[in-house]
């Protein structure tokens, strides 16, 4: 039988999980940047609802433990660090509507509440770590752009996390005013439960008339 040898690139092989650190602020404030914001959105791809946008600034001396991207953690884990990120952390939240959303396009009204939120930090930062591809513009500081920034900065997955409680809750209400769509469940993604919804009962003042299956030109 044959066997097997040690892998000559472990690097490739033995990597353990991405984590965020907070090495991103660390190196921002070693270049004479503090404090330091994370940014972050929930919802560009929901047929249905705000997208919501936060900005968190964190203590070092107070740092929550277990901060993760949102999506990787529990619902049930996600609300005891939302609550621990409020009482210890400077925190802002913006949102942009479906109307807004359509009007513009998801990436404009994700990067303006994200602006908003931003400018909105009672502590000015003076410099922003943003998730994604883009630093809003209009801010008055500067600030880097990182990819998949929401699993390698606590700023960013602090933010991350309000940002996708807020929404989940502003959906639930959502949930309560247009029971017939079941938002509380799928915060207005498009699943089966949603689409007969909308087959039924035809789009409310919630859905975003520009994304698929509700723009006109796809009838």
């Amino acid at each position: 039988m044959p066997r097997s040898t040690p892998s000559d690139s472990p690097m490739l092989f033995d990597e353990g999980p991405i984590v965020p650190t907070f090495e991103l602020e660390l190196i921002a404030r070693r270049a004479g940047h503090w404090p330091v914001a994370g940014a972050d959105e929930a919802g560009r791809g929901p047929l249905a609802g705000p997208v919501v946008a936060a900005a968190v600034i964190l203590d070092p001396e107070r740092i929550p433990e277990g901060l993760n991207d949102s999506k990787q953690l529990s619902a049930i884990r996600r609300e005891a660090l939302f609550v621990e990120i409020l009482s210890t952390a400077t925190v802002s939240i913006a949102s942009s509507s479906a109307a807004r959303i359509d009007i513009t396009d998801i990436r404009k009204a994700s990067l303006d509440a994200m602006r908003r939120a931003i400018c909105s930090l009672a502590i000015p930062a003076s410099y922003v770590l943003t998730d994604g591809l883009d630093v809003p513009g209009g801010l008055a500081c500067p600030g880097k752009a990182v990819v998949k920034g929401d699993a390698l900065s606590f700023s960013i997955a602090a933010a991350s996390i309000v940002a996708k409680v807020t929404r989940d809750r502003m959906m639930a209400r959502a949930g309560d005013v247009f029971p017939a769509y079941g938002f509380a469940a799928h915060v207005g993604y498009g699943t089966p439960e949603h689409r007969a919804g909308i087959e039924k009962h035809g789009p409310c003042s919630l859905h975003r008339m520009s994304f698929r299956p509700l723009r006109r030109d796809e009838a």
